[in-house]
């Protein structure tokens, strides 16, 4: 290698995947069929109308909405009783550094 080839910074990106955006539905209760152990283990960062938020229970991105826990209730089940939130949702992989792809509804 030359000494400009070895100083010059690599700007091209490697291409994004479907690996690379997490999927339109996701939700961390083992008991859903929207749960991706695999997918949660790399941690998803979600802004719903515009703020970051950390307690998300289910997301589903085309459809835009989130689900949260409404405080300590519990349904009958023993299960948190969940809040539908309707709204603009975007989706990552908090492993993929400071800019990763983002997923969005269209």
């Amino acid at each position: 290698m030359s000494d400009s080839e070895q100083n010059t910074p690599a700007t091209d990106a490697a291409p994004t995947t479907g690996n690379d955006v997490p999927p339109d539905r996701l939700a961390i209760n083992p008991g859903s069929p929207h749960f991706d152990a695999d997918k949660l283990r790399r941690g998803v960062g979600i802004r719903f109308k515009g703020a970051v938020r950390t307690n998300i229970e289910e997301y589903c991105i085309s459809e835009s909405w989130v689900k949260v826990q409404a405080g300590k209730t519990m349904d009958r089940k023993g299960q948190p009783l969940l809040l539908k939130l309707n709204g603009p949702v975007e989706a990552w992989y908090e492993d993929l550094g400071d800019n990763p792809p983002v997923a969005k509804a269209g």
